[in-house]
């Protein structure tokens, strides 16, 4: 996995020298089987990917070309084993992205705890929704760990690839297309790349509502897993992005009134929402060098937000902190040749398990308390069970 890509803003040039160095012994060393922590909530997890066409809309980064989008739901099932476990990403992806500048090295494809196509457990009153946007240059499946985790919980959530802006976005027949914005890029820049993704969501949940009602939206009609129809609680609906995903859904709900409750897990912000802000629940989750006095996007946010609002920092995290890089860069550290202090440069010095623990309890608490209604203590200040994640007034 693209180490450049997968940590666009925490990769120094020395960690970039040693994976250069590693990159020769990759060759001769012995496949790494990848793993996942197992998610903690009580269901059984099913996934489907569709493949989404959005009819009238030119392609923004692919002239001649009408939008098309991937997007996968991740949910609660019964009788997931009597079905495939899904791979961490399509084969066609992950060997794109094994060939690119910086891998993993010669790891194989992880199998994740979710199962194709398997039957949609039902939960009284339905499944609320959140929607998930990834980094830029990432991909859906870049916090696998934190869905899954949701999902056993009892969410549906719905992972979007933004094609062109993210990257190994594999169609079925086994097209790959990949990210053509360039790698560094200004405020302006930025602001219309999350413009477009917030269009993305928006058709992403229209899509939602589609399937919820009958219709079978994916543009080859492939078969939708049994009783997704009218699984969903499309009045609750949520959402969740890390780094340019969460600026994402910070605009998202500037522009969409569905979308009750949002996180941003460490990304700067852009476009109107940085000033006009928020009238509803959303909170920000950032890594230990990233908070409100360094970043003026999230000051001016902060200070236009009317709306319930909570701001908390992981302590020994790193921007790699928030997402799979967390779980997968310490099992390949060796092969690549990372010394402990330039794996804490991409993934802070937290442990790992825990630091995917903490989070997943706080988006928990969160959509728990907005989306289902649940009252709870942990956000309403600090926690002497996650002593971690800081409380910032």
């Amino acid at each position: 996995m693209t180490l450049r890509r997968l940590i666009p803003l925490a990769v120094t040039a020395s960690v970039a020298a040693a994976l250069v160095a590693a990159g020769p012994a990759l060759a001769s060393t012995a496949p790494v089987q990848l793993g996942f922590p197992a998610p903690a909530g009580p269901d059984q997890i099913g996934t489907v990917s569709l493949h989404l066409v959005q009819a009238g809309r030119p392609d923004p980064w692919a002239p001649g070309r009408t939008r098309e989008l991937m997007i996968s739901l991740t949910y609660p099932a019964r009788h997931a084993g009597r079905y495939p476990a899904a791979p961490y990403m399509e084969e066609g992806a992950w060997q794109s992205l094994q060939q690119s500048d910086f891998s993993l090295g010669p790891a194989l494809v992880p199998r994740t705890a979710a199962h194709e196509g398997a039957p949609v457990g039902r939960h009284p009153g339905g499944l609320p929704v959140i929607l998930y946007s990834p980094p830029s240059g990432g991909d859906r499946t870049f916090n696998t760990a934190l869905v899954q985790d949701l999902a056993s919980r009892g969410y549906l959530v719905a992972t979007v690839d933004h094609t062109y802006s993210d990257d190994e976005v594999e169609f079925p027949g086994g097209r790959v297309a990949r990210r053509v914005l360039p790698a560094h890029q200004d405020t302006q820049q930025f602001t219309g790349e999350v413009a477009e993704r917030d269009k993305d969501m928006r058709f992403a949940l229209d899509a939602l509502t589609a399937i919820d009602h009958g219709a079978n939206p994916d543009a080859e009609h492939r078969t939708l897993p049994a009783g997704l129809r009218g699984a969903m609680n499309l009045t609750e609906i949520g959402m969740l992005g890390m780094s340019l995903g969460g600026a994402t859904a910070a605009a998202t709900m500037l522009d969409d009134s569905r979308i009750k409750a949002g996180v941003d897990m460490d990304g700067t912000l852009f476009g109107p929402v940085v000033t006009a802000g928020l009238n509803r629940p959303f909170m920000l989750l950032s890594s230990a060098g990233h908070n409100r006095g360094n970043d003026p996007s999230w000051a001016q946010f902060w200070n236009a937000s009317v709306g319930w609002k909570r701001d908390f920092q992981l302590l020994g995290s790193a921007h790699g902190s928030y997402f799979d890089a967390e779980i997968l860069v310490p099992q390949v550290a060796g092969v690549l040749g990372l010394t402990p202090e330039k794996l804490a440069e991409i993934i802070g010095t937290i442990n790992p398990a825990r630091a995917i623990t903490v989070e997943s309890a706080y988006l928990d608490a969160f959509f728990g308390q907005h989306l289902r209604h649940h009252p709870g203590h942990l956000l309403d200040g600090p926690s002497p069970r996650f002593p971690e994640m800081v409380f910032v007034p």
